[in-house]
């Protein structure tokens, strides 16, 4: 992939602190006007590693670019360009919403100034911006975040955990926003534990678990790593499961009464030709079928298949 079709490209990247390492030979690659989800348990290294993106912290190895710009030799040229919240996003509670952007923007530029208001009503908080801060709900002040973001018009938005601690309309209110960005061209990295609604949100995305990325790249090539698995529904199951099991490309038939499903075992490319070899067999057993169709595997199913080999791999060594 040519680096100029990514905002972030990381190679080997690892920060130590002491014996302990927190971000182990990170290989990060996401591509530009993308929403990019950074996935993974609290302590999984997350933060580190954004801190590291953004410059606020030094790598122990490994290297940066970040639009093009490496990190840290061109950072400042780098950071023009970039929009990030890391951590919770910290305010005047005293002032209101558009002194809290104003004290930003006069440290930035006139163009920032200038686009106040139209950073305001981005993010719906056009009615608020006079409300003192300290009166906000966190979502709310996760909003107003993301508007002294777009303050500079960055083209990359780094965004940690910015659905931590939402009711459910704050995170439908977040997940919109960030789907809008993308949509106006920006790329959006967001580091969540919220499997769900990294799944809804994002692009592309990496599992990362005690330091290391375990698995990285579009929703559905995560999806489709851990095998097909298909619903088949026929005039009399029963018989229908015992003659599944005996194909030595199914792994597992789970009957819930009206639905088999059956997990295949092989890659995506085996897929249409293993249910093609089960839809003839049922028939020619003289079974009426009368629906075989893909079941997709949840990002948690993934995530935790994924995290369970990796952790068992790490206890071993």
């Amino acid at each position: 992939m040519s680096t100029s079709s990514l905002a972030i490209a990381t190679d080997g990247l690892t920060k130590r602190f002491g014996d302990r390492v927190a971000v182990n030979s990170v290989d990060l690659k996401v591509k530009a006007g993308t929403a990019f989800g950074l996935l993974g348990p609290n302590g999984a290294g997350k933060t580190t590693l954004i801190r590291m993106l953004v410059g606020l912290a030094n790598p122990s190895e490994g290297s940066i670019v970040l639009l093009g710009h490496r990190i840290p030799d061109e950072k400042l040229e780098a950071l023009s360009m970039v929009g990030a919240i890391v951590e919770e996003p910290r305010f005047y509670p005293f002032m209101n919403g558009r002194e809290n952007l104003e004290i930003v923007a006069s440290l930035r530029s006139r163009r920032a100034m200038l686009n106040i208001d139209s950073a305001l009503e981005r993010v719906g908080l056009s009615q608020r911006a006079w409300d003192k801060v300290g009166g906000y709900s966190l979502g709310m002040r996760q909003r107003l975040g993301i508007a002294r973001c777009l303050l500079v018009d960055p083209q990359l938005m780094i965004l940690d955990e910015p659905m931590n601690g939402l009711d459910p309309p704050g995170i439908l209110e977040i997940r919109a926003l960030i789907r809008s960005l993308v949509e106006d061209g920006k790329t959006v990295l967001l580091s969540s534990h919220l499997l769900d609604e990294v799944e809804k949100t994002c692009d592309e995305v990496a599992i990362l678990s005690q330091g290391s990325v375990l698995a990285s790249g579009s929703l559905e090539s995560i999806l489709v790593g851990s095998g097909g698995r298909v619903g088949v529904r026929t005039s009399f199951n029963q018989q229908a499961m015992e003659i599944l099991r005996s194909h030595e490309y199914v792994a597992s038939i789970e009957n819930d009464g009206k639905v088999l499903r059956v997990t295949l075992r092989g890659t995506d490319a085996d897929y249409d030709r293993q249910v093609g070899v089960l839809a003839r067999d049922l028939i020619q057993n003289g079974l009426d079928v009368y629906e075989i169709s893909q079941e997709r595997v949840s990002l948690e199913s993934r995530f935790f298949e994924v995290t369970s080999v990796g952790n068992e791999a790490a206890a071993s060594v």
